[in-house]
């Protein structure tokens, strides 16, 4: 049989992508978010695998610890338990894993992934339905007929037949379950070598390789779990749910021995657990009915038992032997989340009972190979390591790792650097998460010892959990003195205080009278507030603990349950003023220092939440309506209204810049806001609803929080990596995207999602148009001097007049005649005129004389149409100096071009451009000839057409002066990010 190597993976080429400027034209358009990477997870319910491996250059055995995320992988460093990679996402959920080496092998649905260093390297897949069915590979447990091989066929295309489960690695050879226990798979495994020492082409494995050996169960054995025994040359021992174990041999697929249920245990159960114990021959064998067995399979008989008893024990979920020097010992966990310790050298006595050890099934439990070290992980999102300071001491633990085994509902970004986040969830805890954990080895917030609590008292530590928590604020001005967060919980008439520098549970007790609701933090950090249903907001001392002050919202009494029962509450950033909503749709402004009520804004249906922009006083008040509206504090009115929902507003966030207001709701879109122009300019649908969200201080990632995962997702702002077009939104553009990955292959899919649309050479230069809307009042390009000096020419020449008369040039020799002029310039004789020249001179100046002459001013005058906009006429006379301006406009004499000349500013004044340059020129023409046109009526149409142009344009002018005055005020009491 032939076994083909495969390569290792090499570094990767850095490539190119040249994408033709038809397609990413054609491309359909990217959003403002791109998906980016997922936090929080640590394991799942599949059991983890350990490794440690030792060398000459090592001082201890480096410990590698591999656990699945779901549908990728971790790997652990198993000393500070810090994160070292994450493989790619496998496109459906892992069920096993195994290691080998330096190769990680993982199952997810019906193919095995093998990889080294991060990256896929070779599959394992299934056979095709036909193919098993008449592989001649394949062999029964037990003879049956033609009918029951035929049912067996039947299911061969079912998914539990085609899922693969169970994996055992030893040697070359792989061999793993299907989901549904009716059939074992057997794979070759190649060895992995390094490209630069393969000398002939490698086979491609891209199709996957298929099992040589498939061996179907009979129909009373129904496979739950395998083990390969150690010094046994290719046999496995299958152990089954109707509590038989089996011998096999996977080389020639025949069944070697079977071991009936009654051989284990009087009273048959389901196989749960199956491990190899230090000594050969003996297996672990762990039962449904909270039963282990000790199983020598070479004598088959029964060493020991031991049973997991009382209530609540559970089933057995995993059994594992220490295997060191020191003590011989026996681990055996239950689903309910219990670790049992028995001594093997005391006749199976129980030495210690470690309870609650995880919130449910202890689904990895391993002993470190050579040390007191013991390590487990569950379905709750926690991977452990526990110390055995002495052989019958009770285990402690010594590190962990974990996230929340329940989803959060409520996130917020902590700090100013936007490194950290706070999240609570619906187990009951808050957590202090990292956003970048490879570099915080501790992401999780310690909510106090309840485990040790717990144990003192003999309670379950759920007991003891605090209730949901449903509200929370924090400011870090104070962190460093005194706790900074404050938290309410579900049903309490009490708000708590936490310290995020100290990770645990704060000092005091913020009371309310009624149910508290509602929570928030001062900006400088020396006051928390809690809001409760009896329309009380307390403010609290957080140095101290003592309570200051009471603000009382205005309501109809006892009876007007909505008018008491506060949503939210908010303070300025000067600590001037607290904003306070109610459930009845009113938002109350009080005075911070005297607690005096300064003015109610009626909403038109009741709030459920609000949230202050302190750096600019917008608040966005949540309402009942589906509409989100953001209420100004100074003039204490509503300056947008942003809709468009089909769903409860979930929650919602400000960019630190004011700019966007982001929001989630129950229809599972996300949805960007312009607060300046109030429209919608991003949105995107995802898989599951989002329950909460926040945005990062330095506008770079918008986390998330998800109703059916226990992670927090990170969303890219691809408006800080590249140009973003944030024009109006049409619902047309909506797009479905998936959540982000926990950071494999898909990175770099991620990553790329930050470029910019299209290539830089692709881009056409912009050019700024004439009149960027016809609704807009356009100004010229003339430098402020030019029409300022054409406005005081007068005076200027006035100024610049000389003091005392020109001095004559000195005398040239005789022999040098000069030419008149002010410089001082020779006669060559060169300059000498016709008589027909002189002729025609003399004509001009009579013509002058006469004012019949057109200057080129005159002559482009005339020539424009009158129904236009004298576009280039226009040009033309802006590109005049002040002084010649001046004499263009003397020069015209007769009434027909003054005429002209009126009809040129009103046309002008029509267009709405060149505002400014238009008056110049008016204010020059009214002050050369107002004589003439006040005695001549019949430039009286004209005079009236300019005047009422020029009444209407000034009136748009003082208009958008006041609009962009407006605009500017709010642009400038923004933060600068």
């Amino acid at each position: 049989m032939a076994v083909h190597a495969v390569p290792r993976p090499t570094k990767r080429a850095r490539t190119v992508a040249s994408k033709p400027a038809a397609a990413a034209a054609a491309a359909p358009p990217q959003g403002l978010f791109a998906p980016f990477r997922s936090l929080g997870h640590i394991s799942t319910d599949v059991p983890f695998v350990v490794q440690s491996r030792s060398s000459k250059f090592l001082e201890t055995p480096a410990l590698v610890v591999v656990t699945s995320l779901g549908s990728s992988w971790a790997m652990w460093e198993g000393g500070a338990l810090k994160l070292l990679f994450v493989g790619p996402d496998m496109g459906a959920p892992i069920t096993s894993l195994a290691i080998s080496f330096d190769s990680v092998f993982a199952a997810a649905g019906s193919y095995i992934g093998r990889y080294v260093r991060g990256k896929e390297v070779g599959r394992f897949v299934l056979p095709s339905p036909s193919s098993t069915s008449s592989s001649s590979s394949s062999s029964s447990a037990s003879g049956s007929d033609s009918d029951s091989d035929s049912d067996a066929d039947m299911d061969d295309d079912s998914p539990a037949a085609r899922t693969i489960t169970s994996l055992t690695l030893f040697g070359t050879t792989l061999v793993a379950l299907s989901l549904d226990g009716s059939k074992m798979f057997v794979w070759d495994v190649p060895a992995v070598v390094n490209p630069a020492s393969v000398k002939e082409p490698v086979a491609s494995t891209s199709t996957g390789a298929t099992p040589y050996a498939t061996i179907d169960f009979g129909p009373d054995f129904t496979a739950a779990k395998i083990v390969h025994p150690a010094s046994y040359l290719n046999k496995v021992v299958v152990g089954s749910k109707e509590g038989a174990l089996a011998v096999w041999n996977v080389r020639t697929a025949s069944l070697i021995h079977t071991f009936e249920s009654s051989a284990l245990s009087n009273s048959p159960s389901a196989i749960t657990a199956l491990t190899q114990s230090p000594a050969i021959d003996v297996l672990g064998v762990g039962c449904a009915n909270g039963q282990c067995v000790l199983f020598d399979v070479r004598l088959g008989e029964v060493l020991g038992k031991v049973r997991l008893e009382g209530e609540g024990c559970g089933k057995v979920a995993g059994v594992a032997f220490r295997n060191d020097d020191i003590s011989q010992t026996l681990a055996v966990s239950s689903t309910t989340g219990h670790i049992a310790l028995f001594d093997l050298s005391a006749k199976l006595r129980l030495l210690h009972l470690v309870r609650a050890a995880h919130d449910g099934a202890v689904a990895g439990l391993e002993w470190i190979q050579g040390q007191p070290l013991m390590m487990t992980s569950g379905g709750d999102n926690s991977l452990k390591q526990w110390l055995f300071d002495s052989p019958t001491a009770a285990p402690r633990l010594l590190k962990q790792r974990s996230g929340h085994h329940a989803p959060p509902h409520l996130v917020r970004y902590y700090g100013d650097d936007g490194k950290s986040i706070l999240t609570a969830g619906a187990d009951r805890a808050l957590r202090y998460t990292s956003v970048f954990p490879a570099r915080n080895p501790d992401p999780h917030f310690v909510a106090g010892s309840i485990a040790r609590k717990a144990k003192h008292l003999g309670v379950s530590p759920s007991e003891l959990k605090l209730p949901v928590i449903t509200s929370l604020s924090y400011s870090t001005s104070r962190s460093k003195d005194w706790d900074d967060i404050v938290t309410v919980s579900e049903g309490e008439s009490v708000g708590r205080t936490w310290s995020a520098e100290g990770k645990r549970v704060g000092k005091w007790t913020l009371l309310a009278e009624g149910t508290v609701k509602t929570t928030a933090v001062s900006a400088c950090g020396n006051f928390g507030f809690v809001g409760s249903s009896a329309g009380q907001v307390v403010m609290y001392n957080m140095q101290s603990g003592m309570k200051r002050k009471v603000f009382k919202v205005p309501s109809s009494g006892v009876t007007d349950v909505k008018g008491r029962h506060i949503t939210g509450i908010a303070t300025d950033s000067l600590n001037q003023m607290v904003v306070v909503s109610t459930l009845k749709g009113g938002v109350h402004l009080f005075e911070f220092q005297t607690m005096k009520l300064i003015a109610s804004i009626e909403m038109p249906a009741a709030v459920t939440a609000i949230l202050l922009q302190r750096d600019n006083g917008l608040v966005a008040v949540t309402c009942d309506d589906l509409v989100v509206r953001i209420v100004d504090v100074e003039t204490r009115r509503i300056v947008r209204e942003l809709s468009g929902f089909r769903g409860t507003v979930l929650d919602l966030a400000f960019s630190s810049d004011s700019r966007w207001v982001i929001t989630t709701s129950q229809d599972s879109i996300i949805r960007t806001f312009d607060v300046p122009t109030g429209q919608l300019v991003d949105a995107f649908r995802t898989s599951s609803i989002a329950t909460s969200l926040s945005f990062s201080p330095t506008n770079d990632f918008l986390a998330t929080s998800h109703v059916d995962s226990v992670g927090v997702y990170l969303w890219a702002n691809r408006a800080q990596f590249s140009e973003v077009s944030l024009r109006s939104f049409v619902e047309e553009d909506l797009r479905d995207v998936n959540l982000p990955t926990v950071q494999g292959l898909d990175e770099d899919n991620a990553l790329s999602e930050l470029t910019a649309p299209v290539r830089w050479e692709d881009v056409e230069p912009y050019t700024t148009p004439d009149q960027l809307s016809d609704e807009l009042l356009t100004l010229s390009l003339m430098p402020r001097s030019r029409w300022q000096t054409l406005l005081n020419l007068e005076t200027i020449k006035q100024r610049n007049k000389p003091k005392e008369a020109p001095k004559a040039p000195e005398r040239a020799p005789f022999f040098l005649p000069t030419l008149p002029g002010v410089d001082q310039r020779f006669d060559f004789g060169t300059d000498k005129k016709t008589p027909a020249e002189e002729a025609q001179s003399h004509k001009g100046r009579h013509a002058f004389g006469a004012g019949e002459v057109e200057t080129d001013f005159v002559r482009r005058l005339l020539k424009e149409d009158v129904a236009g906009d004298y576009q280039s006429f226009f040009e033309y006379l802006k590109a005049l100096s002040p002084s010649a301006t001046d004499l263009e406009l003397r020069s015209l004499s007769s009434l027909l071009h003054l005429n002209a000349f009126l009809g040129a500013l009103s046309a002008r004044l029509a267009s709405h451009r060149d505002f400014e340059a238009v008056q110049t020129f008016l204010a020059c023409f009214l002050r050369i000839h107002g004589d003439v046109l006040v005695q001549n009526t019949e430039l009286k149409v004209a005079l009236e057409k300019v005047a009422k142009a020029q009444t209407s344009e000034a009136g748009r002018l003082m208009d958008l002066t006041h609009y962009a005055l407006g605009t500017l005020a709010f642009l400038r009491s923004t933060p600068v990010a």
